[in-house]
């Protein structure tokens, strides 16, 4: 974590992820009281400590979901199934699902015994790095990209084949649901999430667009972390995506498909300098009613505005003209027919939000 002095002698801790954050809220607000699960979301900038590299920045933002209070394989499905439908809506298709396991407490701390005597053998093997790991929490090991570390995990147990009764069930049981609704995975016994917090479900969204530095996002369970910051015991999912990673990963999915996201329903051209109040007006009573609305600010003449227009990929385009606004009407163009029509400034509103049909 980013840790450091401030000028007041005071030790700061920049925040590095919001899962943490959002479970003290839910406690603090009490938000368990209500009808469970809670499901939020944020929208937030994060910090790191590390080397900043290639989509790993040191100030970084993510985007995230959490449902908290049910324990249900179900939701862990849906949580899935809405980061992999997020990633279509913006146009990034062809992502890899990778999903895992990291058992519970109930079977975890055997396994992490086993894992570590399996690998005390092959210390000189691993970076330093990993063999304080082996110390400390062995499943971090999992984490490292060293080709040598690497190969010495490939003969290692892995949690997937050591998982108890009841979180091999949860964990077969959210495969099954993603199967039924289409949704594609492969499962990664060597998948494990940079939180010590995590419990049973894990998964990560990759892409092979990215570099060596693949990963989308991810997520999982934690089950035990509102008990552990002293609320009542409430289980938990949740997953976030990083936002730079996925700027990066659109113009690989296609210019089309992330031009697409910012296209214009109506640009408003003014030929008159005198009728601009009037269009500002009504460009903001129309983006009120939800259409995403341009406007000309920079003088442009009648043909650079239409060029600007095409450049915004609007839909149609309104024209202020002083001819038409003295018989109280307007002329709409749409810029993909080319038809003009003209129709009265009463009526523009109500024709604006059907599309001008």
């Amino acid at each position: 974590m980013y840790t450091f002095v401030d000028r007041g002698d005071r030790s700061l801790t920049l925040r590095p992820e919001a899962t943490a954050p959002v479970v003290r809220a839910f406690i603090e607000h009490n938000l368990g009281a209500g009808s469970l699960p809670v499901k939020l979301y944020y929208f937030a900038n994060m910090f790191r400590y590390e080397r900043p590299q290639a989509g790993r920045y040191r100030e970084f933002w993510q985007l995230g979901v959490e449902a908290l209070g049910s324990a249900e394989p179900a939701i862990d499905a849906e949580a899935i199934a809405l980061a992999m439908e997020y990633l279509s809506s913006i146009g990034i298709d062809g992502a890899t699902l990778k999903i895992g396991s990291m058992g519970d407490e109930n079977c975890r701390p055997a396994y992490m015994e086993t894992l570590r005597a399996a690998l005390a053998g092959k210390a000189e093997n691993l970076c330093e790095d990993c063999r304080q790991r082996l110390a400390l929490n062995p499943l971090r090991v999992f984490d490292c990209k060293n080709p040598a570390c690497r190969a010495a995990l490939a003969e290692a147990p892995k949690m997937i084949d050591n998982l108890c009764g009841d979180c091999r069930a949860h964990f077969d049981a959210v495969g099954a649901l993603l199967g039924q609704i289409g949704i594609d995975f492969e499962i990664d016994p060597m998948l494990v999430r940079g939180f010590d917090y995590y419990t049973s479900t894990t998964f990560e969204i990759q892409s092979a667009n990215l570099g060596a530095q693949n990963a989308l996002g991810g997520g999982g369970r934690y089950d035990r972390l509102v008990a552990d910051y002293g609320g009542k015991p409430t289980p938990a999912v949740g997953f976030a995506f990083g936002i730079e990673r996925l700027i990066m990963a659109l113009p690989a999915a296609g210019a089309h498909n992330a031009e697409a996201v910012q296209s214009t329903d109506v640009f408003i051209a003014v030929i008159d300098d005198k009728d601009r109040p009037l269009a500002f007006k009504t460009a903001v009573e129309m983006r009120r009613l939800g259409l995403t609305v341009e406007i000309d600010y920079m003088g442009r003449s009648l043909r650079s505005q239409m060029k600007l227009a095409d450049k915004l990929q609007a839909v149609s385009v309104v024209v202020f003209g002083p001819d038409e606004l003295a018989r109280g009407k307007v002329t709409v163009r749409n810029l993909a027919s080319g038809e003009e029509k003209t129709t009265g400034l009463k009526n523009l509103l109500a024709s604006a939000s059907k599309g001008f049909k």
